[in-house]
């Protein structure tokens, strides 16, 4: 068997806005509150202190529910068994080693792995927060159904009961995380983990700081503090950067970038292929089959990429194509308004007056929803445009909430963007988004024999044969028209002059500071 290797991570968090960021400006200021209340800023010259803006709120730290492991990895206070590294390869952090026997996997786990409140880290604490992972997100539930036995108290063992070849990969996800769950009594607010900061103040859906954790129990920690700030539009976050008031962030526009490559001895930009996938799900149940191959067949995907500037480049699945589970063929990929318009009318659709086409005395117009971030609002807008070329209608609407928008259904188009190549291998994206009942799968879609090759992917361990699955399963999504692929987004990142242990080299953006970060 091929082996797979490959990790997993992701980046973002939240932002305030540049003028309440200027109040807290300078070594050692506190953040702003949501609120607007702010804190008076002291400043000590002796400490060590880092500021970031991130794009994204997030109403809790549990780090096993939704996304919230992610942001507590990038802010340096959860750690998990394993981390992935500039290559995309495994290096142990709590665990010393995973191995698999069969269906049985034998985890050993570092001797010196502590909590911040100096108890020390325990198989059977591991495996109750791999139970509650798998009760608390759904993304994870299989992990409620394994069975676990504490060896002694650094060994464990997890049976599979079959074939889950992902398994050693998986251990490096954020919402795997280990909390101390004995000794945390708010898990929302102040979970105690094994990183090496501790959380300082935390405004749900705002702003964050976090402090060195004293007992770390792998070596001395550079940073005395750190405050994320909760800057979702891309102008706060450059005017801040500018005016001196972060040291960092990701996910840097196309229109930054231009800006900051203009002054090197005031930026470093770090930019590397990303394994993010700039998609859009087109509603089955509200949206027509014709009507949806005419969409996928107006999108221009080349043009896109084109106006980001380098951000993006044009994709025709949701993996590259120099993997082997990238090989897929998209018919989208030549665009044909002429031929989408023939399908919109085919569909019973005409012309009206004022250029759109309708049916029944009703316009097509439909609900383009999108959070603004990763370059999505300037894609929503330029498939506005295209859209309206072949005379079809939209109303865009951002949302605030991230995630929760593209899980409802309630939408015409979902445009998003996702870690894919999560571990080198396609599972992830593939059973969160394609599979029944998936979470990411609530626009309608639904085919038998995708779902049969999803279930052969799950426990197959032959890596040839995991990407001819794969490849597959992407295809009936393509040939389906429910998925419209647009660009794999890369990752760049800016900082200022010096700046190290940011996670600028890693392709995953869930990974932040750590014991080493320094400036």
């Amino acid at each position: 068997m091929k082996k797979l290797s490959k990790g997993i991570i992701f980046s973002a968090v939240a932002a305030m806005s540049a003028m309440s960021l200027a109040a807290c400006s300078g070594g050692g200021g506190e953040p702003t509150t949501a609120g607007g209340d702010t804190t008076a800023a002291t400043s000590d010259s002796s400490k060590k202190d880092m500021k970031a803006a991130v794009s994204f709120a997030y109403e809790s730290l549990d780090v096993h529910k939704d996304n919230n492991g992610w942001y507590t990895l990038i802010e340096g206070m959860s750690e998990c068994m394993f981390k992935v590294n500039e290559d995309s390869e495994l290096e142990p952090v709590l665990a010393k080693s995973a191995e698999s026997e069969g269906n049985v996997w034998t985890i050993k786990l570092n001797e010196r792995a502590a909590f911040s409140n100096g108890n020390k880290l325990t198989a059977d604490m591991v495996i109750r927060n791999f139970q509650r992972t798998g009760k608390e997100n759904q993304k994870f539930k299989v992990y409620a159904d394994f069975e676990y036995k504490a060896v002694d108290d650094t060994t464990l063992t997890i049976d599979t009961k079959e074939p889950y070849p992902v398994l050693k990969n998986e251990l490096a996800s954020p919402e795997l995380g280990i909390m101390d769950l004995d000794a945390t009594t708010d898990f929302d607010k102040a979970p105690i983990c094994t990183g090496p900061f501790v959380i300082d103040k935390f405004v749900p859906g705002g702003d964050v700081s976090v402090k060195k954790n004293e007992k770390y129990w792998d070596g001395d920690v550079n940073l005395d503090s750190a405050y994320f700030y909760y800057m979702m539009d891309d102008s706060s976050k450059l005017m801040a950067m500018q005016n001196g008031e972060i040291d960092w962030y990701n996910s840097v526009s196309a229109d930054a970038i231009a800006i900051y490559s203009q002054d090197p001895s005031r930026y470093t930009l770090t930019s590397i292929p990303g394994e993010r996938c700039q998609f859009y799900i087109l509603n089955e149940n509200n949206v027509s089959a014709k009507v949806r191959k005419a969409i996928n067949s107006t999108v221009d995907k080349e043009k896109i990429a084109e106006y980001l500037k380098g951000t993006t480049s044009a994709t025709d699945g949701p993996f590259p194509e120099s993997a082997a589970y990238g090989k897929v063929a998209n018919p989208a990929k030549l665009v044909d308004t002429e031929t989408a318009k023939k399908l919109i009318e085919e569909d019973g659709y005409k012309l009206n007056d004022k250029g759109y086409y309708e049916k029944d005395g009703k316009e097509i117009n439909l609900t383009v929803k999108y959070y603004e971030a990763r370059e999505l609002d300037k894609i929503a807008t330029l498939m506005q445009e295209q859209l309206k070329a072949i005379g079809i209608n939209t109303t865009l609407k951002a949302e605030e909430d991230t995630e929760t928008y593209i899980t409802t259904g309630d939408y015409d188009i979902a445009l998003y963007c996702m870690i894919t190549d999560k571990y080198g291998d396609p599972y992830y994206f593939i059973n969160n988004t394609l599979a029944d009942g998936a979470y990411y799968n609530a626009g309608g879609f639904k085919n038998e024999e995708c779902q049969k090759y999803i279930d052969q992917l799950k426990t197959e361990t032959d890596a040839d044969k995991r990407a001819d699955l794969a490849n597959k399963i992407i295809q009936i999504a393509i040939d389906d028209d429910y998925f419209g692929y647009v660009g794999l987004f890369n990752k760049t990142t800016v900082s200022k002059p010096g700046i190290k242990g940011i996670g600028a080299e890693v392709p995953f953006d869930f990974y932040g500071i750590d014991a080493t970060t320094s400036f």
